[in-house]
């Protein structure tokens, strides 16, 4: 069972990223009841990150204003990296966590399995066979962008792995709402290590 965070340790991070090609704001609080306020520009990644909120039970707000103009490539990564930042933040010294988490989402025909571990060192391992090549007006590609900035500055070893389905909207989905709960499990509070950083190494 998991320990509440203490009251005097709110998890929470604002990030904003500011380059030529996308102006982002992100607010994350860790230990949330699932709201979010999304307005990316890319209505399929507000669906995404909705999901994360949600069966993560963050509380996630992002505004984004990218060179949509040109395609949606800057605007996803970029949110990826801010999201990893803020996740990076909120954080804090990881003393106390259990470090480690996985989830397995199912959605009618398709299943995901996402684990995470807050290792402080990025890695990503991404096998994602979509089925078609585009979700809507969403290249799939950007999924992989996504997570691959995500990782990159959050500091956080990932595996997503789409274990079946047929649908590419249902894939897309059963990845995010996994890695909600997989992020989820990995920040939770953990009693019988109150204080201390989850490693041999004593710092992550």
């Amino acid at each position: 069972m998991n320990a509440a965070v203490p009251a005097n340790t709110a998890r929470v991070a604002r990030v904003e990223r500011n380059t030529a090609e996308t102006r982002i704001v992100v607010e994350l609080d860790l230990d949330g009841a699932g709201a979010s306020g999304l307005a990316t520009g890319v209505p399929f990644l507000d669906h995404m990150l909705d999901q994360v909120a949600r069966h993560g039970m963050v509380d996630l707000a992002v505004q984004a204003a990218g060179d949509l103009h040109i395609d949606a490539h800057h605007t996803v990564e970029d949110i990826g990296i801010t999201l990893g930042q803020a996740v990076r933040q909120a954080l804090g010294d990881r003393k106390g966590l259990a470090r480690y988490g996985h989830a397995y989402v199912p959605l009618d025909e398709a299943l995901s399995r996402v684990v995470i571990d807050l290792s402080g060192r990025p890695g990503l391992e991404f096998h994602v066979p979509f089925t078609r090549a585009m979700i809507g007006a969403f290249d799939v590609d950007l999924v992989h962008e996504f997570f691959q900035g995500f990782v990159n500055h959050a500091l956080v070893t990932l595996h997503v792995d789409a274990l079946r389905g047929d649908n590419a909207h249902h894939q897309a989905e059963t990845v995010f709402k996994a890695f909600g709960r997989a992020l989820r499990m990995a920040v939770a509070a953990d009693p019988r290590s109150a204080g201390v950083v989850p490693s041999t190494k004593g710092a992550l």
